[in-house]
């Protein structure tokens, strides 16, 4: 009887552990997203939960741009900004930008188009849409 048992929790992990890594290996592309806020019109996220990474990819409108500073030169030369990501619940989750008492965070839900900005000051927390994306793709990483 213990033998049975042992071999039913051992293949329950085992099998948990499969669909785990099943949705780690997931990338997700959103594309054609558009921010009229901060003048960049087609925003690409490329979600790798392998890898815990976001990969934004932008090309601006030059005539919305010139209202709007950006100071990172880094950005402006590559157009690409990496950060790192978590998954909680169906939601997923870039690492938090600022300081304990204030921070932002992007925030995405699975399957859905619409990408959400996350604040929080002083534990009192506010999520507003930033920008909604035309295209979303979800691949699995064959091995």
């Amino acid at each position: 009887m213990k033998k049975n048992n042992f071999i039913g929790i051992f293949l329950s992990i085992f099998l948990i552990l499969i669909n785990t890594n099943k949705l780690a290996a997931e990338i997700i592309i959103l594309s054609s997203c558009e921010n009229e806020k901060d003048g960049f019109l087609r925003n690409e996220y490329i979600l790798d939960l392998e890898k815990s990474l976001m990969t934004r990819n932008y090309v601006y409108n030059e005539k919305t741009f010139k209202k709007y500073r950006v100071t990172d030169l880094s950005i402006k030369k590559e157009n690409t900004l990496t950060k790192f990501i978590y998954k909680k619940d169906n939601k997923i989750l870039t690492d938090k930008i600022g300081y304990p008492q204030f921070y932002t965070q992007l925030l995405f839900e699975i399957d859905n188009p619409i990408i959400m900005i996350k604040t929080v000051i002083n534990n009192e927390e506010a999520v507003s849409s930033m920008s909604k994306c035309k295209k979303i793709q979800r691949f699995e990483k064959e091995s």
